[in-house]
């Protein structure tokens, strides 16, 4: 069994940091970085992705926060009309993925790039990144899970709990491994994002029937399961969409200078 420990806040003077706010940095830093370094390993110019990052974030934190507040936790609402706009108070990481989804289909589109190019690169990226920010769900143990006597379990103040922080981590962690262990495997070139979907879908789908439901603040059901499960019925059919299509070769150019390397072209949040 796992001991139960809550990372402390970093207090610098009269600004408070909270633990989980210190992994959402860095898992965002690594998936940028990533993102970048993959696109030049294709071959690609990865200016359009530095451009993304800052509207990706944005929309992505706005999205995720409208998505906890109407989906996951409505009481909420009736704190204040206001309550829409504190994005502090309440994050659905799915949401935030679908914020994400949104920005990028309008910054591409605007800037007439093709999606596609760049969907591996965004795969590398998002899922070690992904990863690092679920640590912080981890480290602050704010998706607990029911009561178990699993080994993984961890020492809750009111007895032992599956913590699906941790869960989500491991697996994003996972998945990581696998998808560079396959990016250049030929028949998954620009399928990986796709990979991507299915396998964290399968995944998240299996971990939410594990969440508490014997707890005061504990997640909105609707027909017996959570918003982020019947979102993964939109990643599958996505991810299935996605290997079965016929693949398109790269319409980019590599970056000036750059050649391909490849031989081929608040501590309350839902979700």
């Amino acid at each position: 069994m796992i001991p139960y420990w809550h990372a402390p806040s970093l207090k610098l003077g009269p600004l408070t940091i909270e633990p989980f706010g210190i992994f959402v940095a860095a898992g965002i830093l690594l998936a940028a970085n990533l993102l970048g370094r993959q696109a030049k390993r294709q071959g690609l110019d990865p200016t359009p992705l530095a451009d993304y990052a800052p509207w990706g974030v944005g929309v992505g934190v706005l999205v995720g926060h409208w998505v906890h507040l109407f989906f996951y936790h409505p009481e909420e609402l009736s704190k204040s009309p206001f309550q829409i706009l504190k994005v502090w108070d309440g994050l659905s990481s799915f949401g935030g993925l679908v914020g994400g989804i949104i920005a990028a289909i309008f910054f591409f589109r605007h800037r007439k790039l093709r999606f596609n190019d760049y969907a591996d690169a965004f795969a590398l990226g998002v899922a070690p990144g992904w990863a690092v920010a679920r640590l912080g769900c981890f480290a602050v143990h704010d998706h607990p899970g029911v009561r178990t006597d699993f080994f993984l379990a961890v020492a809750f103040p009111n007895g032992p709990r599956h913590d699906l922080g941790m869960y989500d981590a491991i697996a994003l962690f996972a998945i990581s491994g696998l998808l560079y262990a396959l990016r250049d495997v030929e028949k998954m070139k620009g399928r990986l994002l796709p990979l991507l979907a299915i396998l964290y879908a399968a995944c998240r789908f299996s971990f939410d029937f594990l969440r508490a439901t014997d707890m005061s603040y504990v997640d909105a059901r609707y027909f017996g399961m959570t918003p982020a499960q019947y979102g993964c019925f939109a990643l599958v059919a996505y991810g299935l969409w996605g290997l079965l299509r016929r693949r398109e070769p790269s319409t980019q150019a590599a970056a000036p200078g750059e050649g391909s390397h490849s031989s081929h072209p608040t501590h309350r949040r839902a979700g």
